[in-house]
C-alpha cells in the first residue's frame, strides 16, 4: 500500500449477526475510545430510515434499519484497525472477497447514507379518493386497505357496474 493511500479513511461495510447492529456500533465506538484510535476508525453508522405506519387511523413514524445485518465503518485500513473491527463482538466479517475488505465508492456511500423521507399523506381507511393518473385516471373509489411500509393503498373502484380492488401508490390518489 502506498503511504498516501493508506492514510485516507474510506467507508467499509461490516457484516454482523442479525439484530446486533447497534451493539456492534456501541462496542466498536467504545473500543476506539479506549484505545485512542479516533484518527484511524473515524465513524461507525447503522443507516436508518423513517417508516410511516397507519394503525387505528393514526399515523406513526418509526425508525427501521436500511440494511439489517450490516454496519458501515469509516476507517483507515491498517492491520490494527482491521483486527479491532474484525474482533468486535457480533461482527462476522467485512464485505469483500475472502478476507480482503473492499471500500465503498463515493457514489455507494452517498446512496447508502441518504435519508429517505416518508411520503406525508393523510389517507385513512374509508376515505374517498380520486385516481390521478394511468388507465384509471379520474376514477373515484374508497380506500379499503393501507400498506404504509410500501407507501401504497388498495382502492375499491366501481368499473362497469362492479367493485374492483386496485393497488395504487400514495402519490397516485388524491383525497376528495
Amino acid at each position: 500500500m502506498s503511504e498516501a493511500k493508506s492514510s485516507q479513511a474510506l467507508w467499509y461495510v461490516v457484516h454482523t449477526y442479525s439484530g446486533y447492529e447497534n451493539k456492534v456500533k456501541a462496542n466498536l465506538e467504545k473500543t476506539v475510545e479506549n484505545r485512542g484510535m479516533q484518527d484511524i476508525i473515524q465513524e461507525v453508522q447503522v443507516p436508518m430510515e423513517e417508516i410511516l405506519e397507519v394503525r387505528n387511523d393514526k399515523r406513526h413514524v418509526r425508525q427501521q434499519k436500511v440494511f439489517p445485518g450490516y454496519v458501515m465503518v469509516k476507517m483507515v485500513m491498517t492491520d490494527e484497525s482491521w483486527y479491532v473491527v474484525r474482533n468486535t463482538r457480533g461482527v462476522t466479517g467485512f464485505v469483500g472477497p475472502g478476507s480482503k475488505p473492499v471500500p465503498l465508492t463515493e457514489a455507494e456511500v452517498a446512496t447508502m447514507m441518504q435519508e429517505r423521507a416518508p411520503i406525508d399523506v393523510e389517507l385513512h381507511l374509508g376515505d374517498r379518493v380520486k385516481v390521478l393518473g394511468g388507465a384509471l385516471e379520474d376514477f373515484e373509489g374508497v380506500i379499503d386497505e393501507l400498506y404504509p411500509e410500501r407507501e401504497r393503498c388498495r382502492v375499491i373502484v366501481s368499473m362497469f357496474g362492479r367493485d374492483t380492488p386496485v393497488e395504487l401508490g400514495f402519490l397516485e390518489v388524491q383525497k376528495i
